[in-house]
């Protein structure tokens, strides 16, 4: 493939009010600054900035609080680090919040878990609201892609049905920009045959696996998809809670850079 996105993930420390307590506003833009600066200089291609920290999530919109946290953090990264290609994904469906953000810090993407039909999750029951949000992304007049996760991980479908046919109805149908393959869980590599079965059902769609890559994995990945988001094998000891550790981020990127 011509072009290939190596994109590692900002896991947000927990936010003030989350569930499970916060170290402090502060604490949690300094280490995001801290893992953009680590991507940045490691060789990533972009980054993402998700709220992982603020388990367990709200299942759709966020509060207030949340939103004005990530978009100063999202623009602290965006002025600092001009070269990286940026995305927000506000845990667990809030894509409303995430094109604001977007908007007002000229993201390049937005992730949505679950951008049309319905899935159950460890959240309760989250439903896709694609003819509300890409409304309000054209209303916001936002430029972000929305990138869309196919039977998104810890979570089933309600309706069941292929992987291949909720593909085909997230690109062609919801208008999903591209498409994201994952394993059933954080830091769980995509199933292979879920990764063909979406390629072949929409074969014109950009295609990232967004889970599991690791450094044994990463050039098979590479020969088979558009992009990959990384997440828990970049992290000190393979450990979320830790930050992001520069010499892997290099070593992925390196084996992601080549054919």
């Amino acid at each position: 493939m011509s072009t290939f996105s190596f994109i590692g993930v900002i896991h947000l420390l927990p936010l003030p009010a989350a569930p499970l307590g916060s170290p402090g506003f502060e604490a949690v833009r300094a280490r995001a600054l801290a893992d953009a600066e680590a991507l940045a200089e490691g060789g990533a291609d972009g980054v993402m900035v998700e709220n992982f920290g603020d388990a367990p999530f709200a299942p759709r919109e966020v509060g207030p609080h949340v939103v004005a946290a990530m978009a100063v953090v999202a623009s602290d990264v965006r002025q600092r680090f001009p070269q990286l290609r940026l995305g927000v994904n506000v845990l667990r469906n809030d894509a409303r919040a995430a094109l604001g953000i977007a908007a007002v810090v000229d993201a390049d993407w937005v992730r949505v878990n679950v951008l049309a039909g319905t899935a159950v999750t460890d959240q309760g029951v989250v439903e896709g609201r694609a003819h509300d949000w890409l409304r309000y992304r054209r209303e916001v007049g936002a430029r972000a892609q929305i990138v869309a996760d196919v039977h998104v991980k810890h979570a089933q479908p309600l309706a069941g049905g292929p992987i291949s046919e909720a593909a085909a109805d997230l690109y062609r149908r919801a208008g999903a920009d591209v498409l994201i393959v994952t394993g059933r869980a954080t830091g769980a590599a995509a199933e292979e045959d879920k990764v063909s079965a979406v390629r072949a059902a929409v074969p014109e769609a950009p295609v990232w696996v967004g889970s599991g890559v690791t450094e044994e994995t990463a050039r098979a990945w590479r020969a088979r998809v558009h992009g990959a988001i990384v997440g828990t094998a970049l992290h000190q000891e393979s450990n979320v809670r830790l930050p992001l550790e520069r010499a892997r981020v290099r070593r992925m990127a390196e084996l992601l850079a080549q054919d």
